[in-house]
């Protein structure tokens, strides 16, 4: 029982991770038809704007629940910054190219942002743990629970609920779905597509920003941390399908509790079962579990 109930925490735990990171990523691709490899940069420097944030509050002593919220709004104006440079410096240029060339634009672009997380921060590692000592533990029967952990789950919680109203009852969520139904349609109607496409990818490098922040105080922010994100979050997308926030949500549940089971079972292919889920997915449902089959336009 108490192996179960360990399972059940841990699982939910790195799904609210999952999530975080991969909402962002499918939110663009749905609109934008783009796999953003760069979206693990934007999860690089939410991190690294995260744990800068930390050193200040820690240096200046200010209350831990102010120094949370500077964590967030630091690292969600990297993202900012960051998709608005992208989107309109780069990816531009590329919309109407063939989808390799996009993907490569992306990779080549990841890179470079490698790159300048180096200048900027160094090759050395940062730890950001204070908020996640600060937050404390309690005890729930013979297990001892984070009050971060909890509080990351409430986070990623709150974000799916606000992500479904936003699509469904408002002016942008709808304007959003007209888009992402039919482009061409949505243009010929009067929507300002392009304008869509900067919001939507700005909103998505804050999301993944977010993500790589409130992961800070639980791992060592260091070079090549944005690789394994991309990695994962491809995989949580495929299995909830390309463009569907709850397919993300659904899909990030699932391999968070599928690892859980597999790292307090049988350690040994904690690796192997995330793909291992997704291959099983991907061969009775090709394009996810929440998107259906579209017929290519000529």
């Amino acid at each position: 029982m108490l192996t179960a109930f360990a399972i059940l925490t841990d699982g939910l735990v790195y799904a609210a991770y999952l999530f975080l990171v991969a909402v962002g990523l499918t939110l663009i691709f749905g609109v934008m038809k783009i796999l953003n490899v760069t979206h693990g940069s934007f999860y690089a420097f939410g991190a690294y704007g995260a744990a800068t944030a930390v050193g200040i509050y820690a240096e200046t002593g200010v209350p831990d629940a102010a120094g949370f919220l500077l964590m967030i709004l630091l690292a969600m104006l990297l993202g900012l910054v960051i998709g608005f440079v992208l989107e309109r410096g780069i990816l531009r240029v590329v919309y109407g190219k063939d989808e390799v060339v996009i993907v490569l634009v992306t990779y080549a672009a990841f890179l470079i942002l490698e790159d300048v997380i180096t200048l900027i921060w160094g090759p050395r590692s940062y730890a950001a743990y204070q908020p996640m000592v600060a937050a404390g533990n309690f005890e729930l029967g013979d297990l001892i629970i984070s009050n971060y952990d909890v509080v990351l789950v409430v986070i990623a919680a709150l974000l799916a609920v606000i992500g479904w109203w936003a699509l469904r009852f408002t002016r942008y969520g709808r304007l959003l779905t007209v888009v992402i139904f039919d482009r061409e349609t949505a243009a010929a109607f009067g929507i300002n597509v392009t304008v869509v496409y900067t919001v939507t990818f700005m909103i998505g490098a804050m999301l993944g920003a977010l993500g790589g922040a409130v992961m800070a105080p639980k791992i060592s922010v260091t070079l090549g941390i944005g690789v394994e994100v991309i990695v994962l979050a491809f995989a949580v997308v495929a299995i909830g399908g390309m463009g569907s926030v709850e397919g993300a949500l659904v899909g990030a549940l699932i391999v968070g509790l599928c690892r859980a089971a597999a790292v307090h079972l049988v350690p040994q292919i904690e690796l192997f079962v995330i793909y291992a889920v997704m291959a099983l997915v991907l061969v009775f449902r090709p394009y996810g579990l929440f998107t259906q089959a579209q017929p290519r336009k000529i």
